[in-house]
């Protein structure tokens, strides 16, 4: 069913999971005939993730790192090259992630802008962001208010009933061999922890303490004669820094791989982020979050018992004990993820509607 003309859509791809995120929805708008420009910026994970899941993009930037003044100095220069792109492309939308870089071309150059998010915690992105779109589509665990302060009216803000890894799950959720997954990963211990670390560099964790460390330090005492330990950083100097300081005792997975994949080998996940904490409790693996911080999302999956929260290092041991031998708890814990996903909506459809509304004006 082909539109009787088609829009021009510009998507801004800034981070591995955005990429998990829009994959689909270009695809379905591209099988509409509508012509799509996807962007991205230089950052490690995002465009090592975006050749593998072979989506295509087009870097414009980099990522500015952990100091202030480098991430204004990356951000500025991004606009600054990004103005002359879109210019070119003349797009009649854009959709992003909370991109500030997006929000001010497309403010600057008239361009209707609708962005997701879910974090209504990442201040800075959210204020140089929210104040300029046209819509903001989020889950609907966050509440209207949490929004207030960043400048944006109730009336545009769509909301969903799903937390965003929903969108993924359905579409890659395949036949795992998990003989073949081991050997890939190089595990050959019966119990496989998998740690990811926090997004340290972010601007709403810069001045947070992470106990990552000491976690660490206490997985690896109680579990590393049973099971192998596998750790998924996010930056090169974070894997400098754990291969320095823990050598064999743990795996630091030097690629960047699919999340999906690496979750199904593990029997337990413990997560310092938001993405594949949420992605591993929908998946029904035994989860821990210890992120630094409180967030929506996490206080909805610890809710719904679908994670645990802490950040005590010998809470998370008795945590890890339960988790990886009590198979009722591990049963338990796949079916109430299954009901709670099914009961749950694709976010690309809601961004298929609003598309289809542009289209009719």
């Amino acid at each position: 069913d082909t539109y009787t003309w088609c829009l021009r859509i510009w998507f801004d791809v800034l981070t591995p999971k955005q990429v998990m995120f829009f994959k689909h929805s270009v695809e379905l708008l591209k099988e509409k005939d509508h012509e799509i420009l996807c962007t991205g910026r230089n950052y490690r994970e995002c465009v090592k993730l975006s050749k593998l899941k072979k989506f295509e993009l087009k870097i414009v930037g980099k990522y500015g790192g952990s100091s202030k003044y480098d991430k204004l100095r990356a951000s500025s220069s991004r606009i600054f090259d990004l103005a002359k792109e879109i210019k070119e492309f003349e797009p009649d939308l854009c959709v992003s992630f909370s991109s500030p870089e997006a929000a001010r071309v497309t403010f600057g150059l008239g361009i209707p802008h609708i962005t997701f998010s879910d974090s209504p915690h990442a201040y800075a992105v959210q204020m140089l962001t929210i104040p300029l779109v046209n819509y903001l589509l989020c889950p609907w665990i966050i509440p209207y208010s949490a929004w207030k302060n960043l400048g944006i009216s109730k009336n545009k803000i769509i909301r969903y009933h799903a937390l965003d890894p929903v969108t993924w799950i359905r579409r890659e959720t395949r036949n795992i061999d998990d003989a073949k997954l081991k050997r890939k990963y190089r595990v050959s211990k019966d119990n496989i922890i998998l740690v990811r670390p926090e997004e340290s560099k972010a601007s709403y964790l810069i001045d947070k303490d992470s106990n990552v460390n000491n976690i660490l330090d206490s997985i690896i005492e109680n579990f590393n004669h049973t099971s192998d330990i596998l750790v998924l950083c996010r930056y090169k100097d974070q894997i400098r820094l754990f291969k320095e300081k823990y050598g064999n005792k743990i795996k630091v997975l030097e690629n960047v791989v699919d999340g999906l994949e690496l979750i199904s080998v593990a029997d337990v996940f413990v997560g310092g982020g938001g993405t594949m904490t949420a992605e591993s409790a929908l998946l029904g693996k035994p989860t821990i979050s210890i992120s630094p911080i409180k967030f929506y999302v996490d206080d909805y999956l610890v809710e719904t018992s679908l994670i645990q929260k802490t950040t005590n290092s010998k809470q998370i041991v008795k945590l890890l004990h339960r988790m990886q031998f009590d198979n009722k708890f591990k049963i338990d814990q796949k079916n109430r993820a299954q009901r709670i996903l099914n009961k749950m909506e694709d976010p690309a459809d809601k961004l298929m509607k609003i598309v289809d509304r542009f289209v009719a004006l």
